[in-house]
């Protein structure tokens, strides 16, 4: 526990230094060196290594592609070199179709392509709401998201120790329960209300915020924060489910006490791009 608790404070001391260069490349290159850490773990839990290192190789420029272009030009280049990405896993799969395994490779193309969404829905909230505009609202959403993720897990722990007694998930995750679920949907929701009142509250000394947050915004956000809930557990079973087919305990051990980038991110997964649409199509329209 004590290492777990150290990590946790190390982990969040560089969230700080990496928000602090928000505005700058910095974000968006850490960004995508977590994204790229987290596809290794998975190439590595999909039981590839040397022999299948172009395999990792090709993700490295696409992953680089879709994260850091931003001009016309580059983003114009998407769509042709996802084909040829695409076309390289099925020769792939031709060229050695009795030493590589069909299910391994769809696993991993799967799992990667879930990474990239989830991270690029964070630097899409960057260019969504440039700074001049928008002053700090990215930042207050990709907190907003980490909030409803690790809210949730948290809250589910205590929940679950606490009152546990109908089990979720046994097959997948035997610690899982309901009610610990219950409990993760009520700290979501807690969390990111305790974020937005934080932020309201700076907001009437400080220009921190664009949106005037109003009684409509919070019922949108408890609403948020239970989907978000439900998405963040459904991203965590997935990474589980994934782990027992495989036979692996974490993803890695970047993370003393943690496990591996997936094993912290798990439940961001899909609660990123959820909060990206949202924002994207709906949040500023109230």
């Amino acid at each position: 526990m004590k290492t777990r608790v150290i990590t946790a404070a190390v982990g969040l001391v560089f969230l700080a230094v990496v928000l602090a260069f928000f505005n700058t490349i910095l974000f968006d290159l850490v960004l995508t060196a977590v994204c790229l850490i987290a596809i290794h773990e998975v190439f590595s839990a999909m039981g590839f290594g040397k022999k299948q290192w172009y395999l990792y190789a090709v993700a490295v420029p696409y992953t680089l592609l879709i994260m850091l272009t931003t001009t016309p030009a580059a983003r114009i280049l998407v769509l042709p070199v996802s084909f040829l990405v695409v076309l390289f896993f099925n020769i792939c799969q031709i060229a050695q179709v009795h030493a590589l395994d069909f299910g391994k490779l769809t696993g991993y193309v799967y799992f990667s392509g879930v990474i990239i969404f989830c991270f690029y829905s964070l630097i899409h909230l960057k260019r969504m709401l440039p700074f001049e505009n928008y002053r700090y609202d990215a930042i207050y959403f990709i907190l907003l998201i980490l909030c409803f993720a690790w809210g949730g897990d948290t809250a589910a722990y205590f929940a679950g120790r606490a009152f546990g007694k109908h089990k979720l998930a046994p097959v997948v995750s035997p610690n899982k329960t309901v009610e610990g679920a219950i409990g993760g949907v009520a700290g979501s929701v807690l969390a990111g209300m305790l974020l937005t009142a934080a932020y309201t509250l700076l907001s009437a000394g400080y220009n921190v915020i664009s949106i005037q947050m109003r009684p409509k915004h919070y019922v949108v956000l408890l609403f948020m924060g239970a989907i978000a809930s439900v998405l963040g557990i459904l991203g965590d079973l997935f990474a589980s489910a994934v782990k027992r087919q495989v036979g692996l305990k974490d993803y890695g051990t970047i993370f003393p006490g943690h496990g591996g980038i997936l094993d912290r991110f798990d439940s961001v997964m899909f609660i990123a791009p959820f909060v990206a649409i949202v924002v994207r199509y709906f949040f500023y329209v109230l």
